[in-house]
C-alpha cells in the first residue's frame, strides 16, 4: 500500500525522524485555519496524491499568509495531476534550505537483501539522475540480518561526497529512516529531498513509504492509512469480497480461475474485438482463485455486473482444484441474487472446461439463464463476448 506524503510524514515523526508540522486540509477555509495554526512566515501548500512530478504540474505553492495559503489551497484541489484528482493539500512549515540531498530503503527481491541509495543530489528525478550519472547515487546492498549499521550509515555518507560535520547529523537520520522501514514492514522508505537546512539541520521534507500488504496482520493500525474514498466503490467492493478485482476502462466482463488465465483472456478478448465497430475491450481483471465455490463464483457477478460500463460477461474457467460444477452454481446462484434485486441480466458467455466441465454445462443447461451462451473454446467465446458488447 502506497500512503500519501501526510501519512509518510507522520510515520516519520512517529519513529523520531526529524520532519516539519503539517496539517492535512480538504477545503481552502481548512487551509487557512492550518496556515494560522503552523505560525511560521512561510508554509507551502502540498497537493496529496500518489504519484510524482506534483511540482511541475502546479501542486505545490509557497504561501505567506493564512489568506493566501486559502488561495493557494484553491488552485491546488480539484487540480489533475497524472489522471490523479486532488482531494487534499497537506499545509506544511516552511524550510530555509541550503541543500537537498537523497535517501531511500528498498526490498531487492531479486537478491532477497535490502538496498539503501544515498545522493547529494536529492529534490530531482531520481530515475532520471540514476540513468544519466549513475556515479552520482551511492547504492548499498545489505543484510536484514545485519541492518542500518553506523559502519554503514557513515560509509555510504563518505563514498557520497559529505564531510565530517554533516556526516555526524545523517548517520541518526539513516537509522531512524531504518527504523521505520523495519517496524512498519515497508518495501520502501524514500527521502527525496532530504534537506539540511541553513541552519544546519537535517530534515526528511518530503516522504514516500510503501507498506507490505502481506504484514497487514501485524499491524491492525495500518487499516486506518487505506484511502476508501479514492478507491473505486467496485474495486472496495471486490476488496470487502475477497476478490482479487481491477476495474478497466472497456466493455467485456472478465471472469477467470487463475491470475494466468485472466490475463490471457484479457488478452484473446482485446484481439477479438479489435476488428468490430466499437473495438470492445475488457472492462475488468477478476481472478476468483483455485479453489472458488459457487459462493465466490455468485460474488465475482455480483460485482461485475454491477459496473454500468459492462455490456456483456465472459466466464472463462478451466477446471482444476476449481470444479466446474461449483462455478456453475455459482452462476445460478448469482441469477437469483439479481432477480430478487430487480436487476436485468447481461449477456452472458461461458466456456467451461476440466474438472466437472460436463456436470457443470449440464446444470447451466437445466437453469435455462436468460441471456446465457454457452460456447465451447476460448476463442469462440471470447469474440461471441466482445460481438454481445458492440
Amino acid at each position: 500500500m502506497d500512503l500519501y506524503e501526510y501519512q509518510a510524514r507522520d510515520l516519520f515523526e512517529k519513529h523520531g525522524v526529524p520532519t516539519l508540522r503539517g496539517i492535512v486540509a480538504t477545503s481552502a477555509v481548512q487551509a487557512e485555519e492550518a496556515a494560522a495554526k503552523l505560525g511560521t512566515p512561510i508554509v507551502v501548500v502540498k497537493a496529496q496524491v500518489k504519484t510524482g512530478g506534483r511540482g511541475k504540474a502546479g501542486g505545490v505553492k509557497l504561501a505567506k499568509s493564512p489568506a493566501e495559503a486559502a488561495e493557494k489551497a484553491e488552485e491546488i484541489l480539484g487540480l489533475k495531476i497524472k489522471d490523479h484528482t486532488v482531494r487534499k493539500v497537506m499545509v506544511a512549515e516552511g524550510a530555509d534550505i541550503a541543500e537537498e540531498y537523497y535517501f531511500s530503503i528498498l526490498l531487492d527481491r531479486t537478491k532477497r537483501r535490502y538496498l539503501a541509495m544515498l545522493s547529494k543530489e536529492g529534490g530531482v528525478e531520481i530515475e532520471k539522475l540514476a540513468a544519466e550519472r549513475p556515479e552520482a547515487l551511492i547504492r548499498r546492498s545489505f543484510s536484514p540480518l545485519d541492518g542500518m549499521t553506523d559502519t554503514l550509515a557513515r560509509d555510504m555518507a563518505y563514498e557520497a561526497g559529505f564531510v565530517e560535520e554533516d556526516v555526524a547529523k545523517l548517520v541518526p537520520v539513516f537509522k531512524q529512516l531504518y527504523k521505520v522501514y523495519t517496524a512498519e514492514d515497508a518495501t520502501l522508505v524514500e527521502v527525496n529531498p532530504l534537506v539540511k537546512t541553513a541552519q544546519g539541520d537535517i530534515i526528511a521534507l518530503d516522504g514516500k513509504v510503501t507498506l507490505d500488504g502481506n504484514a497487514e496482520f501485524r499491524h491492525s493500525e495500518h487499516a486506518a492509512l487505506h484511502d476508501h474514498g479514492a478507491t473505486d466503490p467496485l474495486e472496495l467492493k471486490a476488496q470487502q469480497m475477497g476478490l482479487n478485482y481491477v476495474k478497466l476502462d472497456g466493455s467485456v466482463g472478465i471472469i477467470g480461475n487463475g491470475a494466468g488465465l485472466v490475463m490471457s483472456t484479457l488478452d484473446v478478448v482485446a484481439y477479438a474485438g479489435e476488428d468490430l465497430p466499437n473495438q470492445p475491450k475488457p472492462a475488468n481483471f477478476l481472478d476468483i482463485g483455485g479453489g472458488a465455490n459457487a459462493e465466490v463464483m455468485a460474488n465475482g457477478l455480483e460485482v461485475i455486473l454491477g459496473d454500468p460500463q459492462v455490456k456483456s460477461v465472459f466466464v472463462n474457467v478451466f477446471g482444476g482444484i476449481t470444479a466446474c460444477d461449483e462455478v456453475a452454481k455459482g452462476i445460478v446462484q448469482a441469477y437469483k441474487i439479481l432477480a430478487s434485486d430487480g436487476i436485468e441480466p447481461k449477456p452472458l458467455v461461458v466456456r467451461l472446461d476440466g474438472n466437472n466441465a460436463e456436470l457443470g454445462r449440464s446444470i447451466l443447461d437445466d437453469a435455462h439463464l436468460p441471456k446465457l451462451e454457452q460456447v465451447s473454446t476460448m476463442d469462440a467465446a471470447a469474440r461471441k463476448a466482445a460481438e454481445l458488447a458492440e
